[in-house]
């Protein structure tokens, strides 16, 4: 039987400890609560007991969901890592930056050397913001003829 503690269409906010309980469904998939408590085992020294408590917490916030297996219970993250980083990044950028690029960009890279990577991959999606912005201008000029 599937179970969902409600119905949300965009992921929800994390603290740090769901964060890292997060990670292992994201590199393994579904995982019952002993595999996760065993995965988690190595970096930090939570007990069983505070494992489980943090499902509980990440079913009722919808960022888990599960399936019962026979008396044990399978979860599965409702949302992919990309997504819930795109969401926790523009919670960040409108609470604290009022929304504003310019600055998060300014202070993300401030005492930091970007990885050649790095800059190849703003320079692309910089690349795709201006044809979609160029798009949108002519479409906003064909629409007012």
């Amino acid at each position: 039987m599937d179970r969902r503690a409600k119905k949300v269409s965009s992921p929800p906010r994390l603290s740090e400890a769901e964060w890292i309980i997060m990670k292992p469904f994201w590199e393994s998939g579904a995982l019952a609560a002993r595999d996760l408590f065993a995965a988690l085992s190595s970096n930090n020294q939570w007990a069983y007991k505070t494992v489980k408590t943090m499902l509980a917490r990440l079913v009722k916030k919808a960022a888990l969901e599960y399936t019962q297996v026979g008396n044990s219970y399978l979860y599965r993250a409702r949302f992919g890592q990309e997504e819930m980083v795109r969401a926790a990044v523009k919670n960040f950028s409108h609470r604290v930056l009022d929304g504003a690029l310019e600055p998060f960009l300014v202070h993300f890279f401030e005492g930091r050397e970007p990885s050649a990577e790095e800059i190849s991959t703003l320079r692309g999606v910089l690349k795709q913001l201006k044809e979609k912005q160029a798009q949108d201008n002519e479409k906003k000029a064909r629409n007012k003829k």
